[in-house]
């Protein structure tokens, strides 16, 4: 980055001084120019309005440092030069010569040309070498600042270069860190707010991901491991004891023993449908839902169980909404949160299912949830102390959030003092 960004100024430099360099030349040759067409025109109207003696007196008297002018007359040269060069043109056409004189500077280049008279050739010319000088110290004076400027970008680019990779090796150290397992480490952000400042923030919210979803994961490894313990500490105490049971208890003993390895089974079967539905595996069975008649089949379905505890369950249904979907999956969501409201809430509590529009509402009176676990409830195998004595999963919940998602439906809790309020909104 440094060798090209310095190429590049040098290059612009040097294009900058090219054109000043041409800029330069082409106004000098039009000064020598326009002053080079003045004498001459001046001259050609002086041969017109005075003698041959008077013209001759004009040239002598002219001054060299305005202009160099030379004629030969009928005697001799007259002028500053001693003789005529060679092969000079035409005005407005010039050409470069040298002349020699006794001053300290004792050449001097001059650029001139012949103008025809009333009384003969005339030689017209002014000194340029001055302008060479001037070019001299110009390509100095653009040498040195094309150097310096090299020298400042490469200097800066150099220090620019340092301060980058200083950070790049932060980011690599810090990163082989997290490779090596310390995810909690996270990069440095500067107040520059710079790209690298965005890219560190944008890393460390991947970090904050990961290291959340690697305590997920702990987390169910703990609550696989401690609700799985139970059943299967009762079927290894059941196997072991099969061979003292007499024959007429054996088949008792197997159906209870293959009732426990189904509640093993169904925990793991369900595991696998919620990852294959949050990971958009199972295709959905889309059609045209009616919210109302949604709500109204959970209420059929869910009577007979509300009645068994002696609880009111009403319903309630107000301007119907269509939407598109999978009926199965938005039933079976919808029940388990009506479930949990009929399980958890005691006999007599009431329990209503509300439909306003495009959101479905299920308060019940039962022991409500806190809400410190209002989240925590949609992980995987969490439940809550009060509900470790009903037979349960743990992944119901997970399961009505994954399948909502997958409907890009919001679903809430609240209080109802007592109780919960469940509502989702499509």
């Amino acid at each position: 980055m440094t060798l090209i960004f310095s190429t590049l100024v040098t290059i612009l430099i040097v294009l900058l001084v090219s054109g000043l360099y041409r800029q330069l030349v082409l106004e000098q040759q039009n000064q020598v120019d326009k002053h080079l067409a003045a004498e001459m025109q001046r001259y050609q109207q002086l041969a017109l309005t005075v003698n041959r003696r008077s013209f001759a007196a004009q040239i002598r008297a002219a001054d060299p440092k305005t202009a160099l002018i030379a004629w030969r007359s009928n005697v001799d040269m007259v002028g500053s030069l001693t003789f005529l060069p060679e092969d000079m043109p035409l005005l407005p056409k010039t050409k470069d010569f040298p002349i020699f004189t006794g001053g300290p500077d004792k050449l001097h280049i001059l650029t001139g040309g012949i103008v025809m008279t009333r009384y003969g050739p005339v030689l017209i010319a002014t000194r340029t070498d001055q302008f060479s000088a001037l070019i001299d110290k110009f390509f100095n004076a653009a040498f040195w600042a094309v150097a310096f400027a090299l020298a400042i970008t490469l200097a800066l680019g150099y220090v620019f270069s340092k301060a980058i990779l200083r950070r790049l090796v932060e980011y690599n150290r810090l990163s082989e860190q997290v490779a090596a397992g310390h995810y909690q480490t996270r990069l440095p952000v500067s107040k520059q707010q710079d790209e690298f400042d965005m890219l560190a923030k944008q890393f460390n919210l991947v970090l904050d991901s990961l290291e959340q979803n690697l305590l997920a994961v702990r987390g169910v490894t703990d609550n696989i491991a401690h609700d799985l313990r139970t059943p299967l500490s009762h079927l290894r105490i059941g196997i072991e004891q099969l061979v003292y049971k007499p024959p007429e208890q054996l088949h008792d003993a197997a159906a209870d023993l293959l009732e426990e390895l189904d509640d093993c089974l169904v925990t793991f079967d369900a595991m696998l449908s919620l990852t294959r539905i949050e990971e958009g595996q199972q295709t959905l069975d889309l059609q045209t839902v009616s919210l109302s008649e949604l709500s109204q089949d959970l209420f059929d379905m869910a009577e007979v169980l509300a009645e068994a505890k002696e609880q009111t369950l009403t319903i309630s249904v107000h301007k119907d909404v269509h939407i598109q979907g999978d009926k199965n999956l938005l039933f079976r969501a919808l029940f388990n949160l009506l479930d949990n409201a009929i399980k958890y809430s005691p006999e007599g509590a009431n329990i209503a299912i509300e439909q306003k529009g495009k959101q479905i509402i299920i308060k019940d009176n039962g022991p409500g949830i806190p809400d410190e676990d209002k989240e925590r409830v949609f992980g995987r195998l969490v439940r809550l102390d009060p509900s470790r004595h009903y037979k349960g999963t743990g992944l119901g919940l997970s399961m009505v959030k994954a399948i909502l998602s997958r409907h890009q439906a919001e679903i809430t809790l609240s209080d109802n003092n007592p109780g919960l309020v469940v509502s989702i909104k499509f």
